[in-house]
């Protein structure tokens, strides 16, 4: 199947839509921090204050990050990753060009009525580092800039959750393309061990000239994960990315592993 940019945008403003419609419905609150983040997107969700999280993402190729996230007060947080391509294997190690960085501050709280609503900024790619003059960007780009919107609802089986945003990268763009991005997500507890996460994002910033040849996906990245909270605080997640993967550059989506760790001070 093929996917145009028209296409992308009237599916992803049709899910927006309906996370509004949602957000209208007397649901009740749920009474837990619903997730900071989904698997490679942001939500509008925050680290409390005296919270932090470190969290250890291995990647195709060997590619290890890790990164550490704080929470300063209730509605901002701080954080730095960094990592490397090839650093589980044989192969030589290729470290990232920096250190990334990821804030987030919440403008609005969640309420019963309206979606809570995130002003951030994560500079973390994903996968390997190009660093040739004409890309100088990860397989993947970072969100960058980015606004999200949440809203959570207690189901009979525990938090659900519907997220959507938009998001511009400031640094990725030697490959030609500036768009802004749209994405969205899902995440849905199945038992207070167990989660399912979807997200996709439109990649309406990998289609253009020379980021149309370098880009993985076709249409768009769709990913879907399992969250374990193995034991309290801890969760491992196993991650099935690129599900829209092209074919003529790729030959199997992404099977990756996530280990978060949130403690309190």
């Amino acid at each position: 199947m093929i996917f145009t940019k028209g296409n992308n945008m009237r599916r992803v403003f049709s899910i927006i839509l309906f996370v509004m419609i949602l957000s209208g419905l007397n649901a009740q609150s749920v009474s837990y921090p619903p997730p900071v983040d989904l698997i490679t997107l942001p939500t509008a969700g925050t680290l409390v204050r005296g919270s932090y999280s470190i969290d250890l993402r291995m990647q195709k190729e060997g590619g290890l990050t890790i990164g550490l996230a704080v929470g300063i007060t209730d509605r901002f947080q701080f954080g730095l990753s960094y990592g490397a391509s090839y650093l589980i294997g044989d192969s030589l190690a290729v470290p990232y060009p920096r250190p990334e960085a990821n804030l987030k501050y919440r403008l609005v709280d969640e309420s019963m009525t309206m979606p809570g609503i995130s002003l951030g900024l994560n500079t973390q790619g994903f996968g390997s580092y190009h660093d040739e003059e004409f890309l100088q960007r990860y397989d993947t780009k970072a969100p960058g800039f980015y606004l999200a919107a949440s809203k959570n609802w207690k189901s009979p089986l525990g938090n659900f959750g519907l997220h959507a945003g938009t998001n511009y990268n400031f640094l990725e763009n030697k490959d030609g393309d500036e768009d802004l991005n749209l994405f969205f997500g899902t995440n849905l507890e199945i038992n207070p061990e167990l989660s399912f996460i979807m997200e996709y994002n439109a990649a309406l910033n990998e289609n253009d000239m020379t980021a149309q040849t370098i880009a993985l996906n076709r249409g768009g990245y769709l990913n879907v994960a399992i969250r374990w909270t193995f034991v309290e605080h801890l969760h491992l997640e196993l991650d099935f990315n690129n599900l829209l993967f092209d074919e003529d550059k790729v030959q199997y989506f992404n099977r990756e592993l996530k280990i978060t760790y949130i403690e309190y001070f």
